[in-house]
């Protein structure tokens, strides 16, 4: 039976997206932040193991996306891992998974505004990153075909612009100073907490998860969207992350923005400015889909009341969670104005992290005539995001417990409030 409000106002989302589009908003949201925001700090944590970092991170990722797959075409409704940690773990567990993805990618979308005023205007950068914020909004306010369709030519262009980076790449000799970070010690703590940096770059494909209720035929097109957009970005982040190893060697770990010296090392200097375009417009990209996801996460909440319930509100024309979008707006608004891009990424990541630890738990307990994965999928998701959400550096890991720990406190006090609520005596209430 369909939910109708009283005045008759829908509270159900129009299901308008295909297989393309669905690639196009995860390759949307991974593609920007992989290559432009973490490259650097992974660099800095495994030396010339970046690969082996970015091998780890996908087959993490791999196992995620395997375990969400089935399990958003079991549960073809807004909310990702919180609707399905709900169904299949309990209550708490999809709150904790909801909680950690809605405060982890906040800041997500934080580092990608502060990303566009960086590279846009560096003197102006916070303001940028609120203008940048404010626009998407209003993108997303006009409904999700419109942000599929930006987000498209969004990825197109970035696309044209990374192959014209390694075709650079490829041109260029290699240095003797590259030759040096082959032969660095690679440490498997530091391979490691590359992956989970990294990982916040692969994480994108839960945008498609996320979106299960505006998907045509969500039992066919979630499974086939997630693997292709993941396989691409993998792709396209090999390529980079190769080409960036061949040119800069060592230097890549100190590179603030680590495309731009690439090509100036190549001896492509005039590229610069056509790389530091395309980092504005992946990082906007990046986050026109990361609000997109954010404010579906919420609106599931909001439904069953673990956030302000006015929150589930649809648009009757445009069939849009449109009060979850301002109010994630909002206070990505104010975080892009205060915050530091690069303690988001650690802090994303951890929350992220334990959001598809919960799916891949979610995964384990579908049975065969459900769809299940082969068991070790979900059992090898499970422990991978585990060990890399706990090798992140130590502030990050810190910041995240607090964080949950929080959301754990909200929870409980929420739970003995109606407990208390329903048992008084009817003089009570």
């Amino acid at each position: 039976m369909s939910r109708r409000s009283p005045t008759n106002v829908p509270d159900e989302l129009r299901r308008s997206l295909g297989v393309s589009d669905a690639v196009v908003i995860g390759l949307g949201s991974m593609i920007g932040a992989g290559i432009f925001a973490a490259l650097a700090p992974a660099a800095r944590a495994a030396g010339s193991g970046l690969l082996f970092g970015l091998a780890v991170a996908a087959v993490v990722a791999y196992c995620n996306a395997t375990s969400s797959a089935r399990l958003a075409a079991r549960y073809p409704t807004s909310g990702g891992a919180y609707v399905y940690g709900r169904e299949r773990l309990g209550e708490f567990w999809g709150y904790l998974a909801g909680w950690g993805f809605v405060v982890g990618k906040t800041a997500s979308c934080a580092a990608m505004a502060l990303t566009v005023g960086t590279y846009a205007w560096p003197e102006y950068a916070h303001a940028v990153a609120v203008a940048a914020v404010v626009a998407l909004t209003a993108v997303n306010y006009r409904g999700v075909r419109k942000s599929a369709v930006l987000t498209r030519l969004i990825v197109g262009i970035v696309l044209a612009v990374l192959g014209v980076v390694v075709a650079a790449a490829l041109a260029s000799p290699i240095t003797d100073s590259a030759r040096l970070a082959f032969g660095s010690d690679v440490t498997v703590g530091g391979v490691l907490q590359a992956a989970g940096l990294l990982f916040f770059a692969f994480a994108g494909y839960a945008r498609i998860a996320t979106l299960g209720e505006e998907v045509r035929d969500p039992a066919h097109t979630i499974p086939r969207a997630i693997p292709l957009a993941l396989g691409i970005t993998l792709l396209v982040y090999a390529g980079v992350a190769a080409a960036a190893l061949t040119v800069l060697g060592p230097g890549l770990s100190e590179a603030a923005a680590p495309l731009s010296r690439l090509v100036q090392e190549a001896g492509a200097g005039w590229l610069e400015p056509v790389v530091r375009a395309g980092a504005v417009i992946a990082a906007l990209g990046s986050l026109l889909a990361l609000i997109l996801g954010v404010s579906r996460t919420t609106l599931a909440m909001a439904r069953d009341h673990h956030l302000p319930h006015m929150l589930a509100a649809v648009h009757p024309r445009f069939a849009v969670p449109y009060r979850a979008e301002i109010a994630v707006g909002g206070i990505v608004a104010v975080a892009a104005a205060i915050t530091d891009v690069r303690a988001a990424i650690g802090f994303s990541s951890f929350g992220v992290l334990l959001y598809y630890a919960v799916a891949n738990a979610a995964a384990w307990t579908l049975t065969p005539a459900e769809g299940r994965p082969a068991p070790v999928i979900p059992v090898l998701g499970l422990a991978g995001c585990l060990v890399l959400a706990f090798t992140l550096p130590g502030r990050s890991v810190l910041a995240g417990l607090a964080v949950m720990a929080v959301g754990a406190v909200v929870y409980a006090a929420r739970r003995r409030f109606t407990s208390v609520a329903t048992t008084a005596p009817k003089d009570w209430q």
